[in-house]
């Protein structure tokens, strides 16, 4: 029976270092001690920042202190917690940070209400004359776009102090998938027991033994089923929760709200799934392929993963560092040195599996600490890819962090962060089809590749209709309940699956509860489609050398959340207000149906 490890049992090598933000929880808990004071600092500015330059200066500065340092407490909190969900300590130290944050958010609400306050010609003359303030002006930029948005103080303080009740429904959700809920073992075909939870679904669906996919698939969408009135009702409470805040702010539905907020018209977001729904016949070519190389009359949802070759390349993490870092390396020797230091001596990294880890992964950390990456390596292509993947987030922030003094520009939106992300791999996967010559090997990195548009331009497109749904019906004055949420999302993924996939309503239509972060995220899963589009387009131009590229790459990562995201971008070598990334991404996912046809022809 395969068994997955106690934390207790990882060896150290291939933890993060956790230690290196706070060295024990005794040192946490004397960060949390210092609070007030930093608190009680930016406080004393309330009512007086439009008295001068400096004052305001002072104000901004000390704003950015307590921010740093309320972010190293949520940082530590949310690592410790992840890697451990069963941990209570950890539990405890994870709610108590969200706490604190909503308690900041409340005690600081009165900054931008009063900045706001100072005439505009005002604030460019104190701008002009105050050296401290001449590097905030983007924000003070930000805010003026917001300004029809921003509510009294008063108002601005409640809406912080709600952060944290707020929270509550996503954090039930994570609760009930990561620690509460139990998922029967996978039996294979020769009758052995596998151990199903978040940290090995994946591989188990990715498993050539079609009868250990069907119980692993099945046992963790039925778990999901068990619960899936409380958790449809957690979802209710977090849409409600969009809306409620859009409505409080003028804003006239959850999704102008959430885009215009981070910068993004909402143009954009409808230009992408209009191309989605456009290009759905790839996909539907992609299932009809993938069915006849696995000599299937009919394929189901959990053949969607299964291998199309027995001959993919093993791939040890130590391998996997070493590939990345030579697919990297048109970016320069930099970039390349700081991976490789990161992945193998300064513990960036949590690589393996344990008993209680939470899925997924992510990336993590803030100014002052290392990049931290969560994940759960599996020694394959597809592990190379996602540590790929979470390199780019990672690289991004080092090379921001370092570039950016000012405490607010080190937060970048999604919008901009899964750009660099897929440009990993999609640089990354460009070094490998050079490489690997064997037939076998190519098909396993376009199952690779595949994978990663599954995620991108299917499942992230269908979950963003699926919110629009969602909120619009709530906006009507409508319920949220289990068989509807179920109902919306079997309708949606059965287009994409356009008659080429058994649907099992049920199971499929659970996918929602899947997802028990990012559905809380208020419009977040669109951002996963326009960053690989953007990607691709950016690699492209740096894989062919293309003059200037590079450093033009390089310096969308330094300048992290100090312009406007299009901007960045732009800034970088892409337009992301055309659908020409989106179009030309999807061609990219046409080639790779192209090359596959071709290769299991063979």
């Amino acid at each position: 029976m395969s068994k997955l490890p106690p934390r207790s049992d990882i060896p150290t090598p291939y933890r993060w270092d956790t230690e290196s933000i706070f060295a024990t929880p005794a040192d946490w808990e004397a960060a949390v001690a210092a609070l007030p004071a930093l608190v009680e600092k930016v406080a004393a500015y309330k009512g007086r920042l439009s008295e001068s330059a400096a004052v305001l200066a002072d104000y901004l500065v000390a704003s950015d202190d307590l921010g740093r340092a309320v972010a190293k407490l949520f940082v530590y909190a949310s690592l410790t917690y992840s890697v451990d969900t069963a941990d209570q300590e950890a539990a405890g130290r994870s709610d108590r940070a969200r706490g604190i944050a909503g308690q900041i958010s409340a005690a600081t609400a009165f900054g931008q209400p009063e900045i706001l306050t100072i005439p505009s010609n005002t604030l460019a003359g104190w701008m002009a004359d105050e050296a401290r303030l001449a590097p905030y002006a983007h924000y003070f930029a930000q805010l003026e776009q917001n300004r029809p948005h921003i509510r009294s103080a008063e108002v601005e303080q409640i809406l912080g102090m709600a952060s944290d009740a707020f929270g509550t429904a996503n954090a039930t959700h994570g609760i009930l998938a990561n620690t509460d809920m139990k998922f029967d073992a996978a039996v294979d075909s020769q009758g052995q027991s596998h151990d199903v939870a978040q940290s090995t679904i994946r591989d188990l669906l990715g498993s050539p033994d079609r009868t250990l996919r069907y119980n692993a698939w099945a046992n963790y969408a039925d778990a999901h089923l068990t619960f899936k009135n409380t958790m449809a009702n957690t979802l209710a409470t977090g849409v409600k929760q969009n809306v409620l805040r859009a409505r409080v702010r003028g804003y006239s539905s959850s999704l102008q709200a959430a885009l215009h907020s981070n910068y993004i018209p909402q143009e954009v977001f409808h230009s992408l799934i209009d191309t989605f729904q456009k290009n759905i016949g790839t996909w539907h070519r992609y299932w009809r392929i993938r069915k006849q190389a696995l000599g299937l009359e009919t394929m189901h949802e959990y053949d969607l993963k299964a291998p199309l070759t027995d001959d993919e390349p093993r791939v040890p993490y130590e391998q996997a560092v070493e590939w990345i870092a030579e697919g990297m390396r048109p970016l320069g020797e930099e970039y390349v040195t700081a991976l490789k230091k990161g992945c193998l001596e300064e513990r960036w990294v949590d690589i393996y599996p344990n008993q209680g880890k939470r899925m997924g992964a992510f990336s993590s950390g803030t100014q002052g600490t290392h990049p931290f990456i969560f994940m759960s390596y599996t020694d394959d292509l597809q592990g190379l890819s996602t540590l790929a993947h979470e390199l780019g987030h990672s690289m991004h922030s080092y090379f921001t962090r370092q570039a950016q003094s000012i405490y607010r520009y080190t937060w970048y939106g999604l919008f901009a962060a899964e750009v660099a992300s897929n440009f990993n791999q999609a640089l990354v996967r460009d070094h490998l089809f050079r490489t690997f010559t064997k037939p076998s090997h190519q098909i396993a990195l376009i199952e690779e590749a595949m994978s990663n548009f599954y995620r991108y331009f299917y499942i992230m497109p269908t979950l963003a209709r699926f919110e629009v749904a969602t909120h619009e019906r709530v906006e009507r004055g409508q319920a949220l309940t289990a068989d509807y949420l179920n109902g919306l999302l079997a309708d949606l993924i059965g287009e994409v699956y356009g008659g080429e996939v058994e649907l099992d309503r049920d199971r499929v239509g659970i996918t929602w509860a899947e997802f028990h972060t990012h559905l809380y995220s208020n419009f977040y899963v669109y951002q996963y489609a326009t960053g690989i589009s953007g990607a691709h387009a950016l690699a492209r131009k740096v894989a062919a050398g293309e003059p200037g590229a590079a450093d033009n790459y390089l310096a969308f990562l330094r300048a992290g959340g100090s312009r406007f995201p299009l901007d960045v971008l732009k800034m970088a070598g892409v337009d992301m207000a055309s659908p020409e990334p989106v179009e030309a991404t999807f061609a990219v996912l046409g080639e790779m149906v192209d090359r596959l046809e071709k290769l299991v022809g063979q």
